[in-house]
């Protein structure tokens, strides 16, 4: 078997997985473009939303025929208001601070479903995954303790509240939508989450578009990014299993610090550098070990 043959099968199973940590990466970035033009969080969120239930719909009517009961639909629209609060604290801290902290201080939400799933007895917790928490909690304070200009720490609060309502999402689904279809579970939270963001914006008279042509297109682009990153994880799920893609998603923060670095002129100092792989690092660890 020639090289190139034996580093596409290695490659191809986990492809889904890398193109959704790079579709949300991407969307990380552009978010920070929509907010700097202008465009207020809840304006961008009804936007995306609107957006991405055309993009659900659609993908839906191609795909085969989805099923889902009526106590796994209510459970899921319930679960699209904490994801709601998810993505609503997600970029309040772009908004905030810069994405690279944003983003990783976001991605403790492994480490929280972990710790609770363990204390309230869902799974066991072993000292080796203890360690790794510690570590990389560690790694986290690192990275913003180090950070050179006065870190506005209501946006790392944001990020916590995000990764809190996370972990709250993952138990949930785990406990109550373990055999539902992942394509109608993302639709009906979907719904109740743009939903929420819709009637808060007509509620409040709260209508702050771009102000740009530059905001518009990434308003545009990060709606189709992130509606993408979706898609990509229920393949990626449905091809080498929710496990392995969790640990694939870890590669969403690494991008989302590169693209900042190249396109913002975000650039981390060393030393967060070195508390944000210490915390990768101990992520993936605590999701291999634990």
């Amino acid at each position: 078997m020639s090289t190139s043959a034996s580093a596409s099968r290695l490659v191809l199973p986990i492809g889904p997985g890398i193109a959704a940590a790079t579709s949300l990466g991407i969307s990380d970035v552009l978010a920070k473009v929509v907010l700097a033009s202008g465009c207020d969080v809840l304006t961008m969120l009804s936007f995306r939303g609107v957006a991405g239930l055309g993009f659900m719909a659609l993908w839906l009517r191609l795909g085969a025929k989805p099923f889902a009961d009526a106590r796994q639909r209510w459970i899921a629209l319930g679960i699209g208001i904490i994801l709601a609060g998810v993505v609503y604290c997600l970029f309040k801290a772009i908004d905030a601070i810069d994405v690279p902290t944003a983003i990783l201080s976001y991605f403790i939400y492994p480490l929280l479903t972990g710790l609770i799933a363990s204390a309230v007895g869902l799974e066991r917790l072993r000292w080796r995954g203890v360690l790794c928490a510690i570590a990389a909690f560690f790694g986290l304070a690192v990275m913003i303790g180090a950070h050179p200009a006065g870190l506005a720490f209501a946006g790392v609060a944001f990020a916590l509240g995000a990764a809190c309502c996370r972990t709250a999402i993952l138990l949930l689904t785990r406990a109550y939508l373990a055999g539902a279809d992942a394509r109608l579970s993302t639709w009906y939270s979907l719904v109740s989450s743009t939903a929420l963001f819709v009637a808060l914006s007509l509620g409040t008279l709260n209508w702050q578009p771009p102000q740009t042509p530059t905001g518009w297109m990434a308003i545009v682009g990060m709606s189709v990014a992130i509606t993408s990153g979706f898609l990509f994880i229920f393949v990626s799920t449905v091809r080498v299993g929710a496990f392995r893609t969790a640990l694939i998603m870890n590669l969403e923060p690494l991008l989302a610090t590169i693209l900042s670095a190249l396109l913002l002129g975000e650039v981390i100092t060393p030393l967060q550098g070195f508390g944000a792989g210490i915390m990768l690092a101990a992520l993936v660890a605590f999701q291999l070990w634990r």
